[in-house]
């Protein structure tokens, strides 16, 4: 018989192995495929800091055209600046999952030069864009940090750049709250800039004039700022057919000096009852700095003939002067140098600096603002109207009904600190909802035409009111005559938020796809014990260092006798 020749069979325990490695990488393919055709993402974080809002994600899965965002935050920061250099690059991560091939972003180190002419000359170069550096401070481990960066952004598409501004926040916070402000807005901020930038058919903005409002030089900024997103009008209420203002978003009303007609009244109110959206920026009172200068004067009531609208809309514009000691200064003459008079800033407490805001999305965040000559505003009953305070007044408040004396030879002398006994003084409010028409049941003015009681044409609206006619007023540059930013103050060399309120403004009630709410976003704080880390570092050094040597050297004891137990038997 001739031998027969068997085949060894596979060891089980090989057949196993290889039975596990084929299940692993069927099991690594399936979860592939399964990632490619459904996306999900997860954030554990308690306040969701990593999820994009529902209108932002549209925003950026819809995006018709490359959008690229230049970042000027690259380099070696400390610690502090360098949560925010991380939160920038996170949130533009998690904006290119939902923008894909249409949105890229980089990140450049203004300092990277390698010469100091080289470095001054790029400088030179993001200065004339308008971008300006920012000497941030921090303290870490005891130490003051401080360093010069440009904490700006760039979004261009379409041919047009939008420059964004990554550290906001109120510059009387300290430092670490600011800079964790500032992240809270980053994803409002970037997206703003690319909605805006985005084609689309742009809505229209009417600026009331005819009554001694602002010219177009005293409101230059404000006009030129809407006007890179909105298409704004100069509109006269007495030459202005109702069907003509329809086509208007919103109409601006900026301190206005004459009163309004039965006429003109009645196309605002239609326009707001309707469905327009309506920016009040108005003086109660009547002062004449000139006369003011001059030995002092009497500030009376400004009849604008509009009291009686805003009262049927819900607030009521009181004929007072408010003053505070968190104010802003004046020129005054104090001496002479030589022939000359000497002039210095004082503090004049009827120009308040407004600090305190409502945690509503055109306020949030938001640095102090500028006022003049500002009046405290109440509210009364109007049915179906939302009500919410934006803007308050500090705790050292003084409010002066009328007649109230003005005279500037008063800034001279220090204010008596007993008579500012109000605190928290509204001064700006935001009305929402379905108004009532003042005309109801009336006959129109000028017409035998009724009015009924409730219009076909009745629509949902938004009204802002500031007791103030200069909040939105520029100053001049007296060198090339141009307007100067809003909100820039020439003598204090400082630059106040009354540009961004009114553009957040703005923003809230012409933005139909609720971009604006994302400024509500909030992270909060969780900061360390500082002394208690002081007097601990050392030991949590140690720990960290001796811990995963220690748990590497007992996971290694444990394996080695393991190993030895279970060959022990062989």
């Amino acid at each position: 018989m001739s031998e027969q020749t068997t085949i060894p069979a596979i060891p089980s325990r090989k057949r196993r192995d290889l039975t596990r490695f084929f299940v692993v990488i069927g099991l690594l393919l399936l979860f592939n495929f399964l990632g490619q055709q459904f996306f999900f993402r997860l954030d554990l974080t308690e306040e969701k800091r990593y999820t994009m809002s529902g209108a932002t994600k549209a925003l950026l899965q819809n995006l018709k055209q490359p959008v690229t965002v230049t970042v000027y935050l690259d380099g070696d920061f400390p610690p502090a600046f360098r949560r925010l250099q991380q939160s920038v690059r996170e949130t533009l991560n998690e904006m290119q999952v939902y923008g894909g091939s249409n949105l890229h972003y980089v990140f450049i180190d203004p300092s990277a030069a390698g010469t100091e002419q080289a470095r001054n000359q790029y400088y030179e170069t993001l200065l004339k864009k308008g971008l300006r550096p920012t000497n941030l401070g921090a303290n870490e481990n005891g130490k003051r940090v401080e360093k010069i960066i440009f904490p700006w952004a760039t979004v261009e598409a379409g041919g047009k750049q939008q420059q964004v501004l990554l550290l906001r926040g109120n510059q009387a916070a300290p430092s670490d709250v600011r800079l964790n402000q500032s992240i809270e807005g980053l994803e409002y901020e970037l997206a703003s800039a690319i909605r805006k930038l985005s084609p689309g058919q742009r809505k229209r903005i009417g600026v009331v004039e005819g009554h001694g409002e602002l010219t177009n030089l005293e409101a230059g900024d404000l006009i030129g700022s809407l006007g890179q997103f909105y298409d704004v009008f100069r509109v006269n209420l007495a030459a202005s057919r109702p069907q003509d203002l329809r086509t208007l978003s919103a109409l601006i009303v900026a301190k206005p000096a004459t009163a309004y007609t039965e006429p003109e009244k009645f196309k605002l109110d239609q326009f707001i009852t309707q469905g327009g959206n309506a920016l009040f920026f108005m003086d109660a009172m009547r002062v004449n700095l000139d006369s003011a200068s001059r030995g002092g004067m009497l500030a009376f009531p400004l009849q604008l003939g509009l009291d009686d609208l805003l009262f049927k809309y819900g607030v009521r514009v009181n004929p007072d002067l408010i003053l505070d000691l968190n104010s802003g200064v004046i020129p005054l003459v104090t001496g002479t140098e030589g022939d000359k008079p000497k002039v210095e800033p004082m503090p004049w407490q009827f120009y308040p600096l407004i600090n305190n805001y409502s945690p509503h999305p055109i306020t949030r965040n938001l640095d102090a603002v500028y006022t003049k000559f500002i009046s405290s505003l109440d509210t009364v009953k109007a049915t179906g109207i939302r009500k919410t305070p934006l803007m308050f007044t500090s705790r050292y408040t003084r409010v002066l009904p009328a007649p109230v004396p003005v005279n500037l030879n008063d800034a001279r002398l220090p204010p008596e600190q007993k008579l500012y006994t109000s605190k928290f003084k509204p001064v700006g409010y935001l009305l929402e909802g379905q108004f009532r028409s003042l005309y109801a049941n009336r006959t129109e003015p000028g017409t035998t035409r009724f009015q009924p009681e409730t219009s076909a044409q009745a629509r949902p609206a938004k009204v802002l009111v500031i007791s103030d006619g200069d909040f939105v007023r520029n100053e001049v540059d007296p060198k090339t005559g141009r307007p100067m930013r809003l909100g820039f103050d020439r003598l204090a060399s400082t630059e106040f938020a009354n540009r961004e309120l009114v553009l957040n403004a703005v923003d809230y009630m012409l933005d139909e796809s609720g971009l604006i709410t994302v400024r509500g976003k909030q992270i909060t704080l969780r900061p360390l014990d500082k002394l208690r880390v002081a007097e601990q570092r050392s030991q949590w050094q140690l720990l960290n260092l001796a811990a995963p040597l220690v748990l590497l050297g007992l996971f290694g004891a444990v394996r080695a006798w393991r190993r030895k137990r279970r060959y022990a038997s062989f």
